[in-house]
């Protein structure tokens, strides 16, 4: 096997991972400091595509997920690099690997201060900034607004809203995503569901997301029905471009715990209905 510390980075061979390298990839993460995660790993592993480069001592020595919606977007994330092999390239070796694979998409990730510019030199933009907001959140007394989704009768009708919003085919990752989640909740009148959000659990931590709604109203009912079955921490992710959801969340205990740029390779407009779109499903799939 090809040492990283001796081999050029553009000669190191990238393996395709899968359900059975979780353990490899939790250890990675707790090497750069990052929390454990195994839920939301092997959500990854199972569900999008995961590359490494191997290091000599059967560990993973760096990792990046690729996740497709059709051929029309693509979202990067998980780009971690083992300390040990940090500055020798490994990095930019397994964003050009997954960049040549991902074909004409538009492609987009969030990143992180510390990875901004090495998606600059590869040709992205930033065309936003996402805050992750972390706390117990306080519902008070507000009134239930929601349903509960009902998937034998309202998958379609989501999959179409969210194929609507989203402006690429993430059907499938949507119904794994279903069956994973905690909790789905809806938004309806009287033609059908206009909106939805999913959270799920992982660790000690209720995420919120996606949050689809028709405007920041829906999106705050969404999100307090939601959190009304959290015992401990809600997180969730929204970009800048809304200060009065943002501020809305600060009022209600979620503070924010860190920011990242969403970046679109080549500044290419994202697909879709954005307007719509209050939060992701998470940062490393979009």
């Amino acid at each position: 096997m090809p040492d990283p510390l001796t081999t050029p980075a553009a000669e190191l061979p990238v393996r395709r991972l899968g359900p059975g390298d979780l353990d490899r990839c939790v250890a990675l993460s707790e090497d750069r400091a990052w929390a454990r995660e195994e839920r939301k790993w092997l959500f990854l592993l199972e569900n999008a595509e995961v590359y490494a480069i191997d290091a000599p001592s059967g560990d993973l020595a760096g990792t990046v997920t690729l996740t497709r919606y059709g051929t029309t977007a693509a979202g990067i994330g998980m780009m971690l690099v083992a300390t040990r092999y940090g500055g020798r390239g490994l990095g930019r070796r397994l964003m050009t690997h997954v960049l040549g694979t991902a074909g004409d998409a538009t492609v987009f990730l969030w990143a992180t201060e510390f990875g901004r510019p090495l998606y600059e030199k590869l040709g992205f933009e930033t065309l936003g900034v996402t805050e992750a907001r972390v706390g117990r959140l306080r519902v008070g007394d507000d009134p239930v607004r929601t349903r509960p989704a009902d998937l034998d009768a309202d998958l379609g009708a989501l999959l179409a809203l969210d194929g609507e919003v989203f402006g690429a085919d993430r059907a499938g990752l949507l119904a794994r995503l279903f069956a994973f989640a905690e909790e789905i909740r809806v938004t309806e009148d009287e033609k059908g569901p206009t909106g939805y959000a999913v959270s799920w659990r992982n660790g000690d931590t209720l995420f919120i997301g996606p949050v689809v709604a028709d405007d920041e109203e829906a999106a705050r009912a969404l999100v307090i029905d939601l959190a009304r079955r959290a015992e401990g921490l809600v997180r969730i992710e929204a970009d800048r471009a809304r200060p009065s959801l943002l501020g809305w969340l600060g009022e209600r205990g979620l503070s924010q715990a860190f920011s990242t740029s969403f970046m679109v390779q080549g500044g290419r407009p994202m697909p879709g209905d954005r307007a719509r779109m209050f939060a992701p499903m998470m940062l490393a799939m979009g």
